[in-house]
């Protein structure tokens, strides 16, 4: 199953998040199939960046999106 899920990048306690398309079996920071946005919760307010042409065409092909990636997705605009 194909997901739409956050990739943990950053130092020690300084997170920054990529939005992937992912095998759901591959590990959390491993291989992807694409990126299409980041996620900042550092800044003030956090910045998130979403390509919402690829989320939709990848949630319209099956790819499920987690908890956390459809919260950001429903605050970008991608989705109702």
């Amino acid at each position: 199953m194909v997901k739409i899920r956050l990739k943990r990048m950053g130092a020690h306690k300084k997170p920054f998040y990529r939005v992937v398309v992912a095998d759901s079996r591959t590990p959390r920071n491993g291989k992807f199939i694409e990126e299409i946005g980041t996620y900042d919760p550092l800044k003030d307010p956090a910045e998130i960046k979403i390509d919402n042409e690829a989320a939709k065409k990848w949630i319209a092909n099956g790819a499920l999106p987690t908890d956390p990636v459809m919260s950001l997705l429903k605050k970008s605009g991608a989705i109702e």
